[in-house]
């Protein structure tokens, strides 16, 4: 009986051993399929500031999270994802170039300015508008601007009038069906963007160049704002009578207009159309060709996890900030258009 008891305590004892040896292992193999991730102490990401800085940064905190986990999904171990806002669209393209930035969600008109450091990996979607004529009449009746329904790939710039005496003037003469001249448009005050934004300065210049000959160089009253908040601001305090912006954006700031900036009337009631510009193809997301961690993989790894985040709920509610509603895979040559039009910008320009 004692022989029995004893072995029986032995058995127990190696059958514990092997149940401890096998946790050990499984935790071993959890640990080396970890391991086997890339490991990327920092993915550094940078916005141009097509809206207020600090509302990009609170809008875009939650991407953090959701790279991270989409980007382990695809192998890599990201430690930290800093987000930053450029101090303009330039300071972004530039900090691609250097390296110093490895991913940016920049316009077209930016990419192909920086192309030589950046590489297009997705072109972004956005939903079409119920209004797309090239009269800007057409939209001024047809008020509001709402969403169609349907993904496009590209989009529009508008010149707008604002409520002062001035701005109201140019808009009745196109609401009356009368062609504007060079020196209507001239005697008024405008807002425009940097000069490698698409909605904000190319296209307008383009449309200047194409209907009157001449570009916003040859106005004499223009102001350079860092954001189309900036210039929503001036034109509701009558500061200025003409502002450009991509077509969706007085419903971006519809409310704004009678809170922050203190109008009793909507937007649609106090701004109307002048000018629309020829279809502009929609944002980017851009990689940088001088940054340390990119490579194919890791281009791939970023193009299958944003287009991933963006078919979610709470990925949806982050690149909403840009309008943006999903993602495809780009290509250099969709960008040749705007390399056309930088081209003939910079002809204008000098």
């Amino acid at each position: 009986m004692l022989l029995v008891l004893l072995l029986a305590a032995c058995g127990e004892e190696a059958s514990g051993e092997t149940d401890s040896e096998e946790q050990s292992t499984g935790d071993t193999e959890e640990s080396s399929e970890a391991e086997g991730n890339v490991q990327i102490d920092e993915l550094s990401i940078g916005f141009v500031p097509s809206r207020e800085p600090e509302e990009i940064i609170t809008a875009t905190e939650p991407l953090k999270e959701l790279l991270t986990e989409e980007l382990a999904n695809q192998g890599y171990e990201v430690g930290n994802v800093d987000i930053t806002v450029g101090t303009n669209y330039e300071a972004v393209g530039e900090a691609l170039s250097a390296g110093t930035t490895d991913v940016g969600f920049i316009p077209g008109g930016t990419y192909v300015l920086y192309d030589d450091g950046a590489e297009v990996i997705l072109t972004s979607t956005r939903s079409g508008l119920t209004n797309d004529s090239d009269n800007p009449a057409d939209w001024n009746t047809n008020e509001p601007t709402e969403d169609s329904g349907e993904q496009v790939t590209s989009y529009r710039a508008i010149i707008i009038a604002g409520p002062s005496e001035k701005g109201q003037e140019l808009a009745d003469k196109v609401n009356s069906g009368e062609e504007l001249t060079f020196e209507d448009l001239n005697s008024a005050s405008w807002s425009v963007m940097s000069s490698s934004s698409p909605a904000g300065y190319i296209y307008p210049a383009l449309w200047l160049q194409e209907k009157y000959d001449k570009s916003i160089t040859d106005l004499e009253n223009v102001v350079q704002v860092d954001s189309y908040g900036s210039a929503f601001a001036r034109l509701a305090a009558e500061q200025t009578d003409v502002m450009v912006i991509y077509a969706d954006g007085r419903r971006d700031n519809e409310d704004a207009w009678t809170s922050e900036f203190n109008r009793e009337a909507s937007i649609w009631e106090e701004t109307d159309l002048i000018g629309i510009t020829p279809p502009i193809y929609n944002d980017t997301v851009s990689v940088s060709k001088n940054s340390e961690i990119m490579d194919e993989d890791l281009k791939t790894a970023l193009q299958e996890a944003l287009i991933t985040i963006a078919e979610t709920e709470e990925g949806k509610e982050v690149i909403s900030i840009y309008n943006h509603e999903g993602y495809q895979e780009a290509d250099d040559a969709d960008y040749d258009n705007e390399r056309a039009a930088q081209e003939l910008v910079q002809q204008i320009g000098q």
